[in-house]
């Protein structure tokens, strides 16, 4: 991923809106067996994002797990965390979202940094919002050697305070890190601990899924079925 000659499909090679295109066979991998394309494609990203963030955080048993932000990667990231074992907590300001957490398996919601920090905080914070004003608040909910991993983009600065040297915390970035990542992000789903929530259109009807994304009025991922 660190590669100077990166090839990405997509940014600086054709693809793939198509019903065939060229790739490179050593970026590709077997889907597990029983798994659709419509659950699989989201994880490619998605699902991919999140599971490598929380696996480069390096969790041990007992720690506890926030998520900031319940949407296409946020609802992710808190089955993967249900899925893996460790105790869930969903950061969400949206009351609407808040039934959706439980369902999706989160053991505690609260509504920001400070509310998890009564609630005795998080050893490790997912950041899957693009936004950085949340996550600077959230800093204050991380536990002592806590960290925080960033997934989303934002052109917005990230305001710390001085909890992080308190606390001794870390804020790490992160995309996707590693293949075998990957895989397990898949197997997950193909095993039903994970279940992706999309909506699919057909590739005649790709137009108005772009739309529909633009208008932020897709829960949660658009899926072209080719």
């Amino acid at each position: 991923m660190f590669c100077n000659q990166a090839v990405a499909t997509g940014v600086n090679a054709p693809g793939s809106h198509a019903e065939y295109m060229v790739a490179y066979a050593d970026a590709t991998i077997l889907l597990p067996n029983d798994l659709s394309y419509e659950q699989a494609a989201p994880v490619f990203c998605a699902g991919y994002t999140v599971w490598s963030g929380l696996r480069f955080a390096d969790p041990k048993p007992h720690e506890k797990i926030a998520v900031v932000g319940i949407g296409g990667l946020g609802h992710l990231a808190v089955q993967y965390s249900k899925a893996a074992g460790f105790y869930t907590i969903a950061i969400t300001h949206s009351k609407d979202k808040e039934d959706l957490a439980r369902k999706l398996g989160a053991d505690l919601i609260v509504s920001n940094g400070e509310a998890l920090k009564q609630a005795g905080g998080a050893d490790v914070i997912l950041m899957t919002s693009n936004s950085y004003k949340a996550a600077g608040e959230s800093l204050k909910g991380l536990r002592p050697d806590g960290r925080m991993v960033l997934m989303g983009f934002s052109t917005e600065p990230l305001m710390i305070t001085p909890e992080i040297l308190i606390n001794r915390s870390r804020i790490i970035g992160s995309i996707q890190n590693d293949r075998e990542y990957l895989y397990e992000a898949l197997d997950y789903v193909a095993k039903g601990k994970v279940k992706v929530i999309a909506e699919t259109y057909s590739l005649h009807d790709i137009g108005r899924a772009y739309e529909n994304v633009a208008a932020g009025n897709v829960r949660f991922r658009a899926v072209i079925k080719i």
